[in-house]
């Protein structure tokens, strides 16, 4: 009995597969049509210099070079392309903008949101002062200290490199001992009610703080609920979830503090931030997408989104053995993501394993494992809730980045992957 109703599972998953392996068998038959006339769709201006493309289902992260732009926020940046223009009038026209369209007092394009952390830190410590501005990242005489809440993270030298010394914090309670005369910033990147909480602490001494929620952008209205809220600096990256340019982020708060953050960045010669150089096109290309997003309806994209790995879960569920599931994060890439999971040991076959098979593909797929790549591994060493490295017990597909029709080729090849996997013939 067990026998059949196993049976009649499988069946079943295999007739909602159906329609897609029909797709997948028209697509293979396309492709090798076009290779056979010479055009083959995997030729661009990487595959000419020896680099491969990929198909990314790990999520928004930089060394994948974040998100794609949207098509109104490519075609801005081709028009900003075409003027000269003074970058100081601009970053404060943009500002006027930037607080029409969230409640935010005024805003400035910065180069990320870690560009974002250190324009908001030296405007904190330095103000508009250009003896002082001049003076770091030399905190001599300035308000120089940080708290960071939560402890340390991999971006908080956007914030030492101004000069500042961080003071750690994890409580509420060691937020408001921590307070001092020296205190020039709080540092969050809390959310919910950690976030009132802290923003409670900062209200009371009369500290700014600075909300980090890079990733917070969708919801768009995220931008319009940290104004409401009051609260000093928040900044989101523009190469994220924001689908601007890469190399761009929002920081948005207290007209007065945005200005001292601008007077502390680039085009301003002799300020610390100067390095951190954001063009016209891509400050245009910024404020293009949260105007593109505040105009989308995002009920019908995460819909989209959600529809992309339902497909690739229908294909991989064919195969015995393995589980999936569907959710949306609490916090980092907020978007549906598919989980995939086995018996890694009867399979004798791991996650990184999967992970090392998807990345020889051409174009390469990456899905979210266990590892970063992109980690300086000393950081780990520095963090006081440092964990040894574990293997996943399973691997995520994030839908937010996955192109329309990839979620096929993707659904196809981990599908064969985990099917001889499952049947002990992989290499």
């Amino acid at each position: 009995m067990g026998a059949r109703r196993s049976d009649r599972r499988s069946f079943i998953k295999l007739a909602a597969a159906t329609p897609l392996l029909a797709q997948i068998a028209a697509r293979n038959l396309y492709a090798q049509a076009s290779t056979a006339i010479g055009k083959d769709p995997r030729q661009n201006v990487y595959s000419r210099l020896g680099v491969k493309t990929v198909i990314n289902c790990r999520g928004t992260w930089t060394y994948l070079s974040g998100s794609l732009e949207f098509p109104e926020v490519r075609q801005a940046q081709v028009e900003a392309s075409q003027h000269f223009v003074n970058m100081l009038e601009l970053q404060r026209g943009v500002g006027r903008r930037l607080a029409e369209l969230t409640g935010a007092e005024s805003g400035m394009v910065t180069s990320g949101a870690a560009g974002a952390m250190a324009a908001a830190t030296a405007a904190c410590m330095a103000g508009t002062d250009d003896h002082h501005i001049w003076q770091l990242p030399d905190i001599t005489g300035l308000k120089h200290e940080v708290i960071m809440v939560g402890g340390r993270s991999a971006f908080d030298s956007a914030i030492r490199l101004t000069g500042a010394k961080l003071v750690l914090v994890f409580s509420p309670e060691e937020l408001a001992n921590a307070v001092n005369e020296n205190t020039a910033m709080i540092y969050t990147t809390d959310l919910g009610e950690k976030l009132q909480r802290v923003l409670a602490v900062a209200k009371d001494r009369k500290v700014p703080m600075l909300l980090d929620d890079a990733a917070g952008i969708p919801p768009a209205d995220n931008a319009k609920l940290y104004a409401r809220m009051k609260i000093d600096l928040y900044c989101f990256s523009g190469g994220k979830g924001l689908c601007g340019p890469q190399c761009s982020g929002l920081l948005l708060g207290r007209k007065d503090l945005i200005e001292a953050a601008l007077m502390n960045s680039a085009p301003r010669e002799g300020s610390v931030c100067r390095p951190m150089k954001v063009g016209k096109e891509e400050i245009i290309g910024c404020l293009t997408a949260l105007e593109t997003w505040l105009n989308l309806d995002e009920k019908k994209i995460y819909g989209e989104w959600n529809g992309r790995v339902e497909r690739i879960r229908k294909l991989v569920d064919t195969v015995p053995g393995v589980k999936t599931d569907i959710y949306v994060p609490d916090d980092g890439n907020r978007f549906p993501t598919l989980k995939v999971s086995w018996d890694q040991a009867a399979w004798g076959f791991t996650t990184s394993d999967c992970v090392r098979k998807l990345r020889e593909n051409d174009p390469v797929i990456e899905v979210l494992g266990s590892d970063n790549p992109s980690l300086v591994t000393a950081v780990r060493e520095g963090s006081p809730n440092h964990k040894e490295h574990k293997e996943a017990d399973h691997i995520e597909l994030v839908s937010m980045t996955i192109q329309p029709g990839q979620e096929i080729i993707v659904g196809q090849t981990l599908r064969a992957i985990l099917s001889a996997a499952q049947k002990g013939k992989s290499a």
